[in-house]
């Protein structure tokens, strides 16, 4: 079972490959986050002030009328006390109740409440208006009017006896009523109708908020098209032109910047066609050069062979100077032999000549066969050559003969540098893939060499003296050799520690390699560090020397 964070992960994957690869989208997507928070600031602090502005409208309104309603209650309780019948303390709280009650007018724009200040007998009567609770006034207030005796008001739940309740502000001021005591009388002012505006606002500004960032989005996406379509246009252009179609060019329309660019990009890929195709008509002419001097070589080198084979069997008659002579002729022709027969194959490879004959085979024959080829340079040199390969067969489908010298080459090399230490030849098979290495334990490859190991003609130590003769071509064939397989040819070395040459071929040819069955820093390599062309279970063609 797939563990949720990595679900998450591989579902994440897709929008972060979109986020960097799509400036529009970065683009488009930042202005609208900094459109949001800009408009979401201001929003908020737009509601802010009006919400500020609208209570405070209230409060100034609330408090005039508190003191006006305050004012009538206080004349009719002292009218009613100058009359000639003085009224019970019942009937005056209800006069006043009624009155304020008729000035609150239908629907009442606000509720009042005339309680007895402690400590008031328990008998001074209370009264309210449309059953409005005591509780809605709260103590704190209670306490300011009877303690300062003068008006206070602060904002409030007003509730009801029948378990109503809203938002509301509370106005109260102390209220004498004849023949009792102290009163307190308490305006209720619901917020019903500020709470409405408040809301409106609020989702005019939300909405206003919305059609602005998406109007931004918009516009940050026309503009953004407007710059990046050239760009990604440019960006093609240079993909095709990179990937050969060297005619490509960019349109040109206007005067502007953009313009200019690709103007510039133009005159830039005509320059490069030119410079490439001045290039290549070298290149054909450097590799007809080799051609033609190969083919042409063989004639004349025919005639000195048969003269030398002649002068070589004859030898016996010479004196020892003239013997030594035709042993030297000998040996030098075999090795112009060989040099023209790598110029040959470099040259099929360079115009694209190179076939394949590819058929099924067992690779442990061909290691056997590449070991006992080289088996007597081993016994010269005194350096033992071990095979490890698997029990089961490691079956498939090459060109046998470019293999064997691919083998052969890697081989002989290992025995010419390892100075006389073992050289180990491994055969490892994996799903779809095979592989074969050859260790030596000799001088090694210096930091970076592993690089150069595939160029024609590189030598380590130029000065050095070479044990078989090489022409300096045979690793380069030999990479030629496994690339027209589809597989990986690669080195590793360390000074003094030996080097390691790895081939990873597809079980089909040219089929999917990914990775190798072998590493390519063998087991035993010391503790010095290494200079490999590719780690060892990367995929190489993409850091592998270039042609």
């Amino acid at each position: 079972m797939i563990p949720a964070r990595e679900r998450v992960s591989s579902f994440l994957d897709g929008p972060r490959t979109r986020w960097r690869q799509s400036v529009s989208l970065r683009v488009v997507s930042t202005t609208l986050a900094l459109s949001l928070v800009v408009v979401g600031l201001i929003g908020l602090l737009l509601v802010d002030r009006i919400t500020v502005g609208l209570l405070d409208a209230k409060e100034r309104a609330s408090v005039v009328e508190a003191a006006n309603g305050t004012a009538e209650a206080q004349r009719l309780l002292a009218a009613a006390d100058t009359g000639p019948t003085t009224a019970s303390p019942q009937a005056l709280v209800d006069t006043v109740t009624t009155a304020l009650a008729q000035r609150a007018g239908s629907p009442a724009l606000y509720e009042v409440l005339l309680l007895a200040t402690p400590p008031t007998s328990g008998s001074a009567p209370e009264r309210g208006t449309n059953l409005v609770a005591e509780v809605s006034v709260p103590l704190e207030l209670r306490a300011a009017v009877s303690g300062s005796l003068r008006q206070s008001w602060t904002y409030t739940e007003i509730r009801y006896l029948d378990q109503r309740s809203q938002a509301g502000l509370a106005v109260g001021a102390p209220l004498t009523v004849p023949g009792v005591g102290g009163y307190e009388l308490y305006y209720l002012f619901p917020l019903t109708q500020e709470a409405a505006t408040l809301d409106l606002v609020q989702r005019t500004v939300a909405l206003v908020g919305v059609l602005l960032v998406l109007t931004l989005g918009i516009i940050a996406y026309v503009v953004t098209r407007q710059v990046v379509s050239p760009v990604r246009l440019a960006a093609r252009t240079a993909e095709r032109f990179s990937a050969g179609h060297l005619t490509e060019r960019m349109s040109v329309r206007g005067e502007d910047d953009l313009a200019k660019l690709a103007t510039s990009f133009n005159e830039m890929a005509s320059n490069l066609q030119e410079q490439i195709n001045r290039l290549e008509a070298l290149s054909r002419v450097q590799q007809r050069f080799v051609s033609d001097v190969s083919h042409e070589l063989r004639t004349p080198l025919t005639t000195v062979r048969m003269a030398a084979d002649v002068l070589y069997e004859a030898r016996q008659e010479f004196d020892p100077a003239t013997a030594r002579s035709a042993e030297l002729l000998q040996t030098q022709l075999d090795r112009f032999e060989a040099l023209l027969a790598d110029l040959l194959e470099i040259s099929r490879f360079d115009a694209g000549a190179a076939v394949l004959d590819p058929e099924p085979i067992d690779l442990r024959t061909l290691v056997e066969r590449a070991a006992e080829a080289a088996a007597p340079m081993a016994e010269r040199t005194s350096t033992p050559v071990v095979l490890h390969v698997p029990e089961t067969a490691c079956v498939v489908e090459v060109d046998a003969r470019r293999i064997d010298r691919v083998l052969r080459n890697l081989v002989l090399n290992a025995i010419e540098h390892s100075e006389g230490r073992p050289v180990d030849v491994t055969v490892a098979a994996g799903e779809g893939t095979v592989a074969v290495g050859v260790r030596d334990h000799g001088v090694g490859l210096k930091p970076g060499e592993s690089s150069l190991v595939f160029n024609r003609f590189w030598r380590a130590d130029p000065a050095r003296a070479r044990t078989i003769g090489g022409t300096g071509l045979g690793l380069a064939i030999a990479l030629e050799d496994v690339r027209l397989h589809g597989g990986w040819l690669q080195a590793w070395g360390t000074p003094g520690d030996g080097s390691h040459f790895r081939m990873t071929l597809p079980t089909h040819v040219l089929g999917p390699l990914e990775e190798s069955p072998m590493p390519l820093e063998p087991a035993d390599a010391g503790s010095r560090v290494s200079a490999p062309v590719a780690s060892p279970y990367r995929d190489p063609r993409r850091t592998e020397v270039p042609r």
